[in-house]
C-alpha cells in the first residue's frame, strides 16, 4: 500500500496537505489543481497496472465525460475509470479525444465511450451521432447500445451476508441522489431497490433508507441529521459509495458514537481514499482502473467487429474489510 510520504512526493505537495485533502478536511484551503493532483497521485500508486499490449495501427477513439473536474474530485470513481481509460488508450498507441457532454465535437474517431449517466433524449443523441458507441457505468441496451456496468445485486449479497455475520439487526442504507445533465432526470439506482430486496429476504434484519448528494459533505448533514432524530440507533450503515461513507464516518464520529463498536460502516467502490481515512473504511471494490482498460479492449472489439446484438458486460466486485467493520476491526 502506498503511504502519505509516496502520494506526497508524486503530487509535489507536503504530507500533511495529502493527509488533510485524503480526509476531506474543510478547515484546509488548496485549489481544485493541487487536490487533483493529489487524487491522481493516489488514484496512480494504488493501481495494479494489467497486462499491456500494443495496437498495430494508430486508432482514434472519444471519450464523452458526464463530470467535470470538480464533480470529480467529489466522487473519485469517475476520476479513477477516466484514468484507467487514458492509461489503456497510451499503452495501446490510441489517440484519445477527451469532451464533455456541453461540448461534444464534430471531430472523427473511430469509436466512443460515453462515462456517466444519461438520460433516454442524450442516449438517442449519441446513438445517431457517435458510431461504435459504448457506455460505462449505464445500461443502454435497451437502445441497442453496447454497455459496461457493475453488479450491483452480487455487491449488495456480499454487504448482507456480511452484516449478517456481524449479528446486525438493523441497518441503514444512505442512498445516492443523482441526476442526468441535460433533463435533470433524477437516476435510479438500482441498489436501493436490491437493498429492499435482501432486507425482506432476511428474518432477522430491518433496514431503511435515507439520501444525499453523492458528497461528503452531503453525506455527512444526512447522517447528521438522522442522527439528531433518530431514538433506536441501527448497528450498520451501507452507504452507495465511499464519499457518503466518509461523511457518514465524520457524523458519527461527532455525535460521539464509536465505529465499529457502535455502528459498523461500509462504503462501495473502494476509492484510494477509503484507506487513508479514520478509521480506514470497508468498501465494496469496482476495479474502477481496470474497468477504463476494459472500455478500451471492448471498444476496439466494437470497431473490428459487427455483432448481430448489443452486448452488456457485467463487471463482479468484491468486499474489502478494514476497521470501520468489526470484522475488520479484530
Amino acid at each position: 500500500m502506498a503511504t502519505i510520504k509516496d502520494i506526497a512526493q508524486l503530487a509535489g505537495v507536503s504530507p500533511a496537505t495529502v493527509s488533510r485533502v485524503l480526509n476531506y478536511d474543510e478547515k484546509l484551503s488548496v485549489g481544485l489543481e493541487t487536490k487533483q493532483k493529489i487524487f491522481e497521485a493516489a488514484e496512480h500508486l494504488n493501481y495494479t497496472k494489467h497486462h499491456k499490449n500494443q495496437a498495430s495501427e494508430k486508432q482514434t477513439i472519444k471519450l464523452i465525460q458526464w463530470y467535470d473536474t470538480q464533480e470529480e474530485l467529489e466522487d473519485l470513481y469517475y476520476l479513477s475509470i477516466r484514468l484507467g481509460i487514458e492509461k489503456k488508450a497510451e499503452e495501446a498507441n490510441i489517440r484519445l479525444i477527451k469532451e464533455t457532454w456541453d461540448a461534444i465535437s464534430d471531430q472523427p474517431a473511430d469509436g466512443t465511450i460515453a462515462l456517466g449517466k444519461f438520460d433516454d433524449e442524450q442516449l438517442n443523441e449519441l446513438k445517431r451521432t457517435q458510431e461504435n458507441l459504448l457506455l460505462v457505468d449505464s445500461d443502454g441496451t435497451t437502445f441497442g447500445v453496447d454497455s459496461l456496468v457493475v453488479d450491483f445485486e452480487s455487491s449488495l449479497r456480499l454487504v448482507m451476508a456480511h452484516f449478517v455475520q456481524e449479528e446486525v439487526k438493523q441497518v441503514v442504507m444512505l442512498a445516492g441522489k443523482e441526476y442526468t445533465k441535460q433533463q435533470r432526470t433524477r437516476v435510479t439506482d438500482p441498489r436501493t431497490a436490491i437493498f429492499q430486496k435482501l432486507i425482506s429476504e432476511e428474518k432477522h434484519l430491518s433496514g431503511r433508507i435515507i439520501e444525499a448528494d453523492f458528497s461528503v459533505e452531503a453525506g455527512y448533514q444526512a447522517v447528521r441529521h438522522f442522527l439528531s432524530q433518530e431514538k433506536n440507533l441501527p448497528d450498520a450503515l451501507f452507504a452507495a459509495n465511499d464519499a457518503l461513507a466518509i461523511g457518514a464516518l465524520k457524523a458519527i464520529k461527532e455525535a460521539g458514537l464509536m465505529i465499529p463498536q457502535d455502528i459498523s460502516v461500509i462504503g462501495f467502490n473502494d476509492i484510494s481514499v477509503a484507506k487513508y481515512v479514520s478509521p480506514p473504511l470497508s468498501s465494496v471494490k469496482v476495479y474502477t482502473e481496470w474497468m477504463g482498460e476494459l472500455a478500451v479492449e471492448t471498444l476496439l472489439q466494437l470497431i473490428h467487429t459487427t455483432a448481430p446484438v448489443a452486448r452488456k458486460i457485467t463487471i463482479a466486485t468484491e468486499l474489502v474489510l478494514r476497521e470501520s467493520t468489526k470484522t475488520g476491526h479484530e
